[in-house]
C-alpha cells in the first residue's frame, strides 16, 4: 500500500502568487500542489493537499488524519506563533510532519519568530521559498519509505 503525504497550509497560502511575491515568491499554491502530485506519481508516495483559512477547519483535517496519513507536511502560516489548538491536533494524532514556511520567520518581528510548532516537529524548513515545499516532501518520502 502507499504511503500517504498530507500537506495543510493555513491562513492566506491560498494567495501565494498574489501577495508579497518578493517573499513567498510567483507560483501559486495550486502549482506547486500539481508539482508535488507529479513528484509523487513517480514514487510509493500518495500526496494529498489541503488549505484553509480556518483554524477549526486545519484541526478537523489533521483529526480526520489518524490512520488515513502517515506523514504531515504543514506551514501554519500565521497560525504559526497562535495556535497552541492546531499543536495540540498534532500532539494527539501522532503523526510525524515537518513545519515548513516560506520565509525565514527568524528574520521578521520577534513575535513572529516563535512558533508553537518546531520544537515537536520531526524537522522544520524556513526561508526557501517554493523550494522548501520539494525539500519537506523529499525529506518526508525518505523518512516513510527508509522503514
Amino acid at each position: 500500500m502507499k504511503k500517504k503525504i498530507l500537506l495543510i497550509n493555513g491562513p492566506n497560502i491560498n494567495l501565494v502568487g498574489i501577495r508579497e511575491k518578493e517573499k513567498y515568491g510567483e507560483k501559486s499554491i495550486e502549482e506547486i500542489n500539481k508539482n508535488l502530485k507529479k513528484i509523487s506519481k513517480k514514487s510509493k508516495i500518495h500526496f494529498l493537499h489541503f488549505q484553509s483559512n480556518s483554524e477549526c477547519a486545519i484541526i478537523e483535517k489533521i483529526h480526520r488524519s489518524i490512520n488515513a496519513i502517515d506523514f504531515i507536511l504543514i506551514n501554519p502560516a500565521s497560525f504559526t506563533h497562535t495556535s497552541i489548538a492546531i499543536r495540540d491536533a498534532l500532539l494527539a494524532v501522532k503523526i510525524p510532519f515537518f513545519e515548513i514556511h516560506f520565509s525565514n520567520i527568524h528574520k521578521y518581528e520577534k513575535f513572529r519568530r516563535f512558533s508553537f510548532f518546531s520544537d515537536i516537529a520531526v524537522g522544520t524548513i524556513s526561508g526557501f521559498g517554493e523550494i522548501g515545499y520539494y525539500f519537506a516532501f523529499e525529506a518526508a518520502k525518505y523518512f516513510l519509505l527508509k522503514k
